[in-house]
């Protein structure tokens, strides 16, 4: 998989971290890599890795060899060139238990089965992969599940399901993944899939302080399955603290020790798990009657697909002299936004910084019917060659911006901040950073008891039980998940949304 972005104009600590992200190649520490390893390895004679890269698993092999006087080999392969002629030429790869190829998991896998697999598979989302990358991976969910799932699954989901067609009878399989293998839209089909098929014994989560991966943006989770009948009940684990062997000594003792202070553990029912979410906590299962669907249906903001030629600020508007006819006031970034209410005060502020505040937005009439300064413009960006950028060219005429209604709440669905609900009392509509919240009715008296309900705590809270999370907390939401939010039927009765609405709840 070639890379997909230049790194050239990037600080050098953000180059090393995209050159990381279109490999997918994020390391796993040796107090993860010990117990995985311990998994798998355990009554086996060789352990496969198919994403080898600096050998985390095969190290951890090699530990528990010699502390527990074992001779398990090790097979592993990887696409990235460098990185397995340098475990060729590393004398801490002894080549009589470890043998390492330079090989595609995903389009040559090897033709044989193995009793013990453990991955820390590339994440590669797909925006990143090509598209003679897709077409494989469709073959592959079409081979294993009798169906294409969305086209929004990374690479990384691809790769469990091919190591899980090369897993023997009673074989054993430990990977560690991002959430969204259990959150993203794709994820009701895998795991119907994998847990009809396969034994899931335990599903490893970890607290925000106790990341594999400290600074990147993914919340990790092991999975823990077994080439055996499905059973009715799964392991659920959360670490609560990095760094110790507490989950090597639980995993060794075949989860049977359970008093451990940095774990808390539990055995949870896989319905209800799978309901849940396997990477959410029992404890914040929600029953409602009520979703946000019920009240409000959800929109994406407008997607430009060139911000820096659509979204102008008013120095550049009072250059261009654009006709306010073609501008629209807007929004753009989650962090322009201080609280939970967009006002003309703050679009005041944002004005004062020079930000952008105004969305260029041509109708579809034909080039020579708009005004001279507006042809002019749009001839700039024809020269700029934006007719030919993806999501631009798939609009006839390529110009012809994206309409949203003013959504009386906009709500910001990824970022550092919490994600949050907002009160837009400026009128202005918002790019993708936000989504668009749209009351099923217009009553002002209703709006004003809907913001009571969105705003309260206890719904808020409801966001993790339908978002996919990444790292250091963060969420984020999609207009149909965000749809689903659980609204709390105590809170519906408080503000009395159901007043004067009997056609929307009955």
């Amino acid at each position: 998989m070639k890379s997909i972005i230049s790194h050239q104009h990037l600080p050098r600590e953000w180059a090393e971290r995209e050159k990381l992200r279109d490999k997918g190649q994020f390391w796993t520490p040796d107090w993860v890599a010990d117990a995985m390893v311990r998994y798998v390895s355990d009554d086996s004679n060789l352990v496969f890795d198919p994403a080898v890269g600096k050998g985390a698993f095969y190290f951890a092999l090699r530990e528990i060899n010699q502390s527990d006087g074992k001779n398990v080999k090790f097979y592993g392969t990887d696409i990235d060139e460098q990185l397995v002629a340098a475990t060729r030429e590393d004398s801490s790869f002894i080549p009589d238990t470890c043998q390492i190829e330079l090989r595609d998991f995903i389009s040559d896998p090897p033709n044989r089965i193995f009793k013990s697999i453990v991955a820390n598979p590339p994440y590669i989302r797909h925006h990143r992969l090509s598209d003679e990358t897709k077409k494989t991976l469709r073959r592959i969910s079409l081979k294993a599940l009798d169906r294409t799932l969305d086209g929004r699954a990374g690479i990384h989901v691809y790769f469990l399901i091919q190591a899980l067609q090369l897993l023997a009878e009673n074989g054993k399989l430990a990977f560690i993944m991002p959430a969204d293998t259990c959150e993203g839209i794709f994820s009701t089909a895998l795991w119907r899939w994998v847990t009809r098929d396969y034994h899931l014994e335990c599903v490893i989560t970890f607290d925000p302080e106790a990341t594999p991966f400290p600074n990147v943006d993914t919340n990790a989770v092991i999975f823990l399955i077994r080439n055996a009948p499905p059973k009715k009940s799964i392991m659920w684990v959360r670490v609560l603290k990095a760094g110790t062997r507490d989950l090597s000594a639980f995993i060794s003792s075949k989860f049977k020790l359970r008093q451990f202070d940095s774990l808390r553990i539990g055995e949870r029912n896989l319905d209800e798990a799978l309901e849940t979410g396997l990477s959410r906590d029992p404890e914040r299962a929600v029953s409602s009657k009520y979703t946000l669907s019920r009240f409000a249906y959800v929109m994406r903001g407008i997607a430009t697909g060139a911000n820096e030629f659509f979204f102008l600020n008013r120095e550049e508007w009072g250059k261009l002299r654009i006709p306010a006819e073609f501008l629209i006031p807007a929004i753009g970034r989650t962090r322009d936004v201080d609280g939970f209410y967009v006002t003309e005060e703050t679009m005041d502020r944002l004005n004062s910084k020079g930000r952008p505040t105004l969305l260029f937005a041509p109708d579809g009439r034909k080039l020579g019917d708009f005004p001279p300064e507006v042809q002019q413009y749009l001839k700039q960006g024809e020269d700029k060659g934006l007719p030919n950028k993806p999501l631009i060219s798939s609009r006839n005429p390529w110009y012809k911006m994206e309409r949203r209604k003013i959504p009386p709440f906009l709500f910001a669905y990824l970022g550092r901040r919490n994600a949050r609900f907002i009160r837009n009392l400026a009128n202005v509509v918002p790019l993708t950073g936000f989504l668009c919240v749209y009351p099923l009715t217009s009553n002002q008296d209703y709006l004003e008891r809907l913001w009571q309900v969105l705003q309260h705590p206890e719904t808020v809270n409801n966001l993790t039980m339908t978002g996919k999370s990444y790292g250091a907390g963060a969420i984020k939401v999609e207009p149909r998940s965000l749809e689903r939010l659980p609204i709390p039927e105590k809170l519906v009765q408080r503000f009395e949304l159901f007043v004067g609405q009997a056609k929307l709840i009955e």
